[in-house]
């Protein structure tokens, strides 16, 4: 057993007068946190996972990330006629020959870590898509050039580094509401930024699946759109879903409860892992409830007779009062009266699969938009879409606007 491993089951939910007091999540610990950052599952499924490399982050890249304003290591195509160093969002040549060196170049201190980085994404084909230990930067994909998690450069990964509260989160508050988050020191975390190749994913067959006490229970759509095609696929899909698990995770993962992402592209026959999740709040149960998740009623694992046999659980149904001698002796009767109305009724358990249908409000985008809590105002996410250059005049105009509005406070309380 792993030292990081979770031996207690879900635990029975706490009622209160006949209702529900709080969520029965077992204890979520600093170890289950680790275990789901992607430095510690990657080397043992890096065979069914996406083309991904990981950097080892130093203290001083952390302590960038940490810092205030959005300033990028100078590159060769930097002008230094649009260089604006008040407004701390872009790099370029400065003006000022007695602005500090590392103001001018944030990389100075981690210039180890910007080459390593520069020659991953070249390795990767020149395109990546970032992410840290555990979280990607997909809430900032509005300041980004290309509106989405697409970078050729390092500065590219910077900005969305920077910009991104899912990376804040993840240096700040990996810990948060875990057991012994009090009570135990803070394991030192190896921080990494993984450099997936980008490719262009279908995200009609990208699926969440949730695992408890080692079952896979249920699995949904991470993308909340109605694709009607899924319906006349969901058994297949669900069917290589489950191999993939009982072959690849079910066993080796060191926690009997978490959540996982898979891409399932055509012909449909592979499965590629894309993330471990914890299983706690803070990870998105999408279309089920987490009070759903915790509560449903799930059989005790059966294992297959054979290698070759399905991984579904059958669970034969056995009359009132029937022993299981009398069970038994009943499978081997094949005469007429037991195959009429006393015949033993097999029924399949599956884990539920749930789809946006057609007349699903998510399907129209009714709900609130996709970490909607995480974006900016509409004039921001504009500007950012005209490029760089757009975006440069906005935090220009909008720093303008902070003075003025500062100087009429400053007049207001003089009348005052």
């Amino acid at each position: 057993m792993s030292s990081g491993e979770a031996t207690s089951e879900v635990p029975a939910p706490a009622f209160a007068d006949g209702a529900l007091k709080e969520l029965p999540f077992p204890p979520v610990t600093k170890n289950h946190i680790l275990n789901c950052s992607y430095h510690s599952w990657h080397p043992k499924y890096r065979a069914a996972t996406p083309k991904a490399r990981l950097v080892s982050l130093p203290p001083a890249f952390l302590d960038y990330l940490r810092s205030d304003g959005i300033i990028l290591p100078p590159e060769e195509t930097d002008n230094a006629t649009w260089s604006d160093n008040d407004s701390g969002i872009f790099s370029g040549a400065d003006n000022n020959e007695d602005e500090d060196e590392e103001t001018l170049d944030p990389s100075a201190n981690w210039r180890e870590t910007h080459e390593a980085i520069e020659r991953t994404i070249e390795e990767l084909g020149g395109k990546v898509a970032p992410k840290l230990n555990w979280s990607a930067p997909k809430d900032a994909t509005w300041i980004a050039a290309t509106n989405s998690m697409e970078c050729q450069t390092p500065n590219d990964i910077y900005l969305l580094l920077k910009s991104s509260d899912f990376i804040t989160h993840d240096i700040a508050h990996a810990f948060d509401d875990t057991v012994d988050q009090f009570t135990t020191p803070d394991p030192e975390i190896p921080y990494h930024l993984v450099l997936r190749k980008w490719i262009t994913l279908n995200p009609s067959v990208e699926f969440r699946c949730f695992v408890r006490n080692r079952q896979l229970i249920a699995l949904c759509q991470r993308d909340l759109n109605h694709f009607d095609f899924l319906f006349n696929m969901q058994d297949k899909l669900r069917r290589t879903i489950q191999d993939f698990f009982d072959l690849r995770l079910r066993d080796t993962f060191p926690d009997p409860n978490f959540a996982f992402d898979v891409y399932v592209p055509p012909p449909h026959d592979k499965v590629w892992l894309v993330d471990v999740n914890p299983w706690a709040m803070r990870t998105d149960p999408l279309l089920f409830s987490w009070m759903e998740l915790l509560t449903m009623e799930v059989p005790d694992t059966v294992e297959p007779k054979d290698e070759t046999a399905e991984t579904t659980i059958r669970l034969r149904l056995a009359r009132p009062g029937e022993t299981d001698d009398q069970t038994n002796d009943s499978d081997e009767d094949t005469s007429d009266e037991d195959e009429t109305d006393d015949e033993d009724v097999e029924e399949v358990w599956q884990p539920e699969f749930r789809l946006i249908r057609s007349d699903d409000p998510e399907a129209y985008g009714f709900t609130t938009p996709q970490y909607s809590a995480h974006k900016l105002p509409k004039d921001v996410v504009d500007a950012s879409s005209g490029g760089e250059g757009n975006l440069r005049e906005f935090a220009m105009q909008w720093q303008e606007a902070q003075k003025l509005a500062e100087q009429q406070r400053q007049e207001d309380s003089e009348d005052d």
